[in-house]
């Protein structure tokens, strides 16, 4: 990642302009959430980079010492149903238990293996978190995630990495697979001289994971090959494939970003791995990162020098047409016509979540993108001192814990718990319920130690379902059950007599929409 020396000047300013750290969620009413500007997107919680154990605002490490915060990712624990944050600090990763998402648990921090580093990069692979550094002989450190089970808040706390792979010394990202248990070390630099000719090309360096405390080497590759790229990748996506192209099906196939392209591998023996095609697209300046849509047919790319070098005006999204993986090709771009830089993208279902640097997370509708069409319909400014072309602002986005809920950690201003309007977000067919048929209030008041009310709105007569579930998805309460029509706002009335404290879904389902919202019980 790439970032302009503007960084240095607005970390100055930020304690003097931004809203402070917030202990409550605030829903996004009349375009703002707790001082940030939104746009169907709720803040449910936030926590400064200080506040998880980044050094004081503007000590950061050099060179850029407004820079705190970087990466993020999250996990589920499968056996309790806990959810946490994974986030990264230039000093180290800090934990985050958000299983009630207004109420974050700072659980403490893995500190970095050797030098703080502004570019650090995380991802967890069934159990454990992985994370590498631009940091020198920082190698990929291995934390067991089930350590943090039964742990209460202490952000002074330290832990220990459970185990270190060394044969990189650096790398700048870090690309999982979960069905194949293999990792990615990209943008790496090979420790020693025992390794093959293709580890020094910083392409994509192969890790076996499948014995999570004992990784193993398992090859080098990248797009060095054809004599014609230097061979680096930034970042990528690597899948057990199963997309429209049958000639590939079950293969382990990685859709890597290298600067000027995107480049297509067949890693299934990542010591012999194909390069398969490139794809090239106009006015590129630094192909950084992208996601494949959920059928594989489409890949959306970044580039996020191409508005700073002044070779487009405004930020786009690119489409590639990737169900050929012999043959991919560029489909449209989408330009959201905004003064900005992307960084980091991530699809579920029918949305797409961007992470834009000052631009804040815009979420983009998928829907119609074999039309050639993609609509943004909803956003979040997690950066409130400025919009324009600049590397301020917010790094990456995490999406996967489903219901709308999404962390995002920005560089500057910290960790933010963001709740996107359950009418947009998907239901687990990855089809999004249509958002003009029905409008579903907040519950109110949330976080409750009673009860508490919600308000469906309805375009046409219709039979409705609301039910109550907890955390590990089993129904404990019918809400209601019966008719409404339009023109009158359904009052939705939830009791918590006899239940615990904890995370509920109020679930309601129509017979044209579904949708949910998250209650916090309290006692």
């Amino acid at each position: 990642m790439l970032r302009a020396l503007a960084v240095l000047v607005f970390a100055l300013i930020a304690t003097l302009t931004a809203p402070a750290s917030v202990a409550q969620s605030a829903a996004c009413v009349d375009g703002t959430a707790g001082g940030y500007a939104c746009d169907r997107i709720d803040l449910v919680a936030h926590f400064t980079p200080q506040e998880l154990g980044a050094p004081p605002e503007g000590a950061c490490p050099s060179p850029y010492p407004g820079l705190c915060a970087n990466d993020i990712w999250g996990w589920e624990d499968s056996e309790t149903g806990r959810r946490y944050a994974i986030v990264g600090l230039a000093v180290g990763t800090a934990f985050v238990d958000v299983t009630t998402p207004s109420a974050p648990v700072r659980l403490g921090m893995l500190p970095t293996a050797t030098v703080p580093s502004s570019w650090r990069d995380v991802k967890a692979l069934g159990d454990v978190a992985l994370v590498v550094a631009e940091a020198s002989d920082h190698g990929i450190q291995v934390f067991d995630l089930t350590r943090l089970r039964g742990l209460s808040e202490d952000p002074a706390r330290r832990f220990a990495a459970d185990a270190r792979y060394t044969g990189v010394r650096s790398a700048h990202n870090l690309v999982v697979n979960e069905s194949s248990q293999m990792a990615y070390a990209v943008g790496s630099r090979v420790a020693g001289t025992s390794f093959p000719a293709a580890c020094s090309s910083r392409g994509l360096h192969a890790v076996d994971f499948s014995d999570p405390l004992n990784p193993v080497f398992a090859g080098c590759f990248s797009d060095a090959v054809d004599g014609g790229d230097s061979g680096y990748t930034h970042d990528a996506q690597c899948v057990t494939y199963d997309g429209p192209d049958a000639d590939y099906t079950g293969r382990e196939i990685c859709f890597a970003s290298n600067e000027n392209t995107v480049s297509i591998f067949d890693a299934t023996d990542p010591a012999r791995a194909v390069l398969i095609s490139k794809v090239a697209y106009p006015n590129s300046a630094y192909t950084h990162q992208g996601w494949l849509t959920e059928d594989g047919r489409y890949f959306l790319a970044n580039d996020e020098l191409d508005e700073y070098y002044g070779r487009v005006a405004t930020q786009r999204t690119l489409v590639l047409d990737v169900a050929d993986l012999d043959d991919p090709g560029l489909d449209f771009i989408y330009d959201s016509g905004m003064q900005t830089i992307d960084h980091n993208l991530y699809v579920l279902g029918n949305l797409a979540y961007e992470s834009n640097y000052e631009a804040g997370l815009r979420v983009l509708d998928l829907s119609r993108i074999a039309d050639g069409e993609l609509e943004e319909v909803a956003w979040f400014d997690t950066y409130p001192l400025d919009t324009s072309i600049n590397f301020a602002g917010q790094w990456s986005n995490y999406p996967y814990f489903g219901d709308g809920l999404v962390i995002a950690n920005d560089g500057e201003t910290g960790f933010f718990v963001l709740q996107v309007d359950p009418l947009l977000a998907t239901s687990a067919s990855g089809e999004a319920p249509t958002e003009t048929t029905a409008r579903l209030s907040e519950p109110r008041p949330n976080p409750t130690s009673g009860g508490a009310q919600l308000t469906l709105r309805v375009d046409a007569v219709q039979t409705v379902c609301a039910e109550l579930f907890d955390v590990a998805g089993r129904r404990v309460a019918s809400v209601y059950d019966g008719t409404a029509s339009p023109g009158a706002d359904l009052t939705l009335s939830v009791s918590g007599a006899g239940l615990p404290a904890g995370v509920y879904v109020v679930r309601v389902a129509g017979e044209t929409f579904q949708a949910s919202r998250r209650l916090v019980l309290t006692r």
